[in-house]
């Protein structure tokens, strides 16, 4: 075997070798602990109600007591110990006064009472609905008197009132006295709901909205 021959024959030796002698240069691989993030499409976490206690971040408060006293200006560390002393907690309730007003209070009712208040508000809340008065240009005098208190009922209760007048074949040539009935309905009810949107024809019917009188 010629010297090429031994050489080639050499090659895999001579490369582990070398690999055993690159080994100690190359860079080591190493863990590191990630820390999970946000995603850029998520929304900030934000802070929700009053600051309490050690979240209050001011270094100065004006503390208001327990029974409404004034107690001054003081570091919210020793205002958090006044508080501690009475088994109540320290409440920020004026954030953007200079410096911020702090309470001394039961946080755990105040919250419940908040939520109280805000429930009782939420059920004084009308929701308006609007009803639908279906006549007839044929609508004769019972007919009439019986949807006109149900009309006024619906107004009475803060609703609107959709009140449609539908014709029916040739009655279409006599228009006028659709509405002539409807300007009789808003005359009868003119003490508890007001024209909203004046009488005009949508296809077949003629529609009126009254809307009910704030009082």
């Amino acid at each position: 075997m010629g010297q090429f021959g031994r050489q080639f024959a050499q090659l895999p030796l001579e490369r582990r070798r070398c690999e055993d002698y690159l080994a100690p240069l190359r860079p080591q691989t190493q863990r590191t602990n990630t820390i999970a993030r946000r995603p850029h499409n998520a929304p900030p976490t934000r802070d929700t109600g009053p600051r309490v206690n050690e979240r209050i971040r001011a270094p100065e408060i004006r503390l208001i007591g327990a029974e409404g006293e004034n107690l001054g200006v003081l570091p919210p560390l020793r205002a958090m110990e006044l508080a501690e002393q009475a088994g109540l907690d320290l409440v920020e309730i004026s954030p953007n006064a200079t410096p911020p007003v702090c309470k001394i209070m039961d946080f755990g009712k105040f919250k419940y009472e908040q939520q109280k208040r805000e429930s009782e508000a939420r059920k004084k809340q009308k929701i308006i609905e609007v009803k639908e008065i279906k006549f007839r240009p044929g609508t004769d005098t019972h007919d009439y008197e019986v949807k006109m208190r149900n009309v006024m009922k619906f107004l009475e209760n803060g609703d609107k009132v959709k009140v449609t007048l539908r014709f029916r074949g040739r009655e279409m040539a006599h228009q006028n006295l659709g509405r002539e009935l409807l300007e009789r309905v808003a005359d009868d009810v003119k003490e508890l709901g007001k024209v909203e949107n004046m009488p005009k024809m949508e296809g077949r019917q003629m529609v009126m909205m009254i809307g009910p009188v704030l009082k």
